[in-house]
């Protein structure tokens, strides 16, 4: 599809790596919320989640919008830390490694989830699969010395 194209050719730029994770978290946040759970406007292009965890430092509860991958067998689900092709880890990765219980909306469902990171092997065979799912992920890997982390979510 043409649309997806552009929107993978646009992802890819330092640009929108510095101006996506001001937008599109608080847009999606404001459709969420809208549609009572039922619409995540980045999901449009990509599967979304709400993801709800527990702070690593503070123990409250927080809510961030996350693309997603789906994984194959309806149980799963794949997060990636890309934090748009940013230098830092994603605070939620730091939320999941120290609290891996949590939560997420998935199309308007809450679904309690435990969160495992994903290492060597099992990465590099996860991360083929979000290649060919989402081809912009590599530009993001390139543009940073930190290797993102991938986090498999299963249900319970």
């Amino acid at each position: 599809m043409i649309g997806v194209r552009v929107v993978q050719k646009i992802s890819s730029t330092r640009t929108f790596a510095k101006v996506a994770p001001h937008v599109v978290p608080a847009l999606d946040r404001a459709v969420h919320r809208l549609t009572r759970g039922k619409v995540l406007l980045s999901a449009q292009m990509l599967p979304g989640v709400i993801l709800t965890s527990t702070g690593a430092r503070s123990g409250l509860p927080r809510r961030t919008p996350l693309a997603c991958m789906p994984e194959s067998d309806g149980h799963g689900w794949i997060l990636v830390g890309s934090n748009f092709g940013r230098t830092g880890h994603p605070a939620w990765t730091a939320n999941l490694l120290a609290h891996p219980a949590a939560e997420i909306n998935w199309k308007g469902a809450d679904i309690p989830v435990t969160a495992r990171l994903l290492t060597g092997e099992e990465r590099g065979a996860v991360w083929k699969e979000l290649l060919a799912f989402w081809p912009p992920y590599a530009t993001y890997q390139a543009r940073v010395e930190r290797e993102i982390r991938l986090f498999r979510i299963s249900r319970g």
